[in-house]
């Protein structure tokens, strides 16, 4: 399949605008913007459990849960760079 110059000039910038795109993805992915944001909500929907649940302390208690979420986010690009530089590479 042969494309005219056109056709691969086309097929370039869609390609340059995925690739964008994609970068764009990966830098709210591990930004601190997403991360407080998910902590302010991990800690506003356990609040709300916990006075529905007439649960003791509820903003107290509602930091331990938030505080295991954020770890796990933290934790999470440390463990995936690990995971693709043993597991990942063998595969291919």
């Amino acid at each position: 399949m042969s494309l005219t110059p056109e056709e691969l000039s086309h097929e370039i910038e869609e390609i340059k605008k995925r690739n964008q795109r994609v970068e764009a993805d990966k830098a709210w992915e591990t930004s601190l913007a997403r991360k407080c944001m998910i902590v302010c909500l991990t800690y506003t929907v356990v609040v709300i459990f916990f006075f529905s649940a007439n649960l003791s302390r509820p903003f107290i208690n509602a930091i331990v849960p938030t505080i295991g979420f954020l770890l796990s986010t933290i934790t999470g690009g440390l463990i995936k760079k690990r995971w693709l530089a043993t597991v990942y590479k063998k595969t291919k």
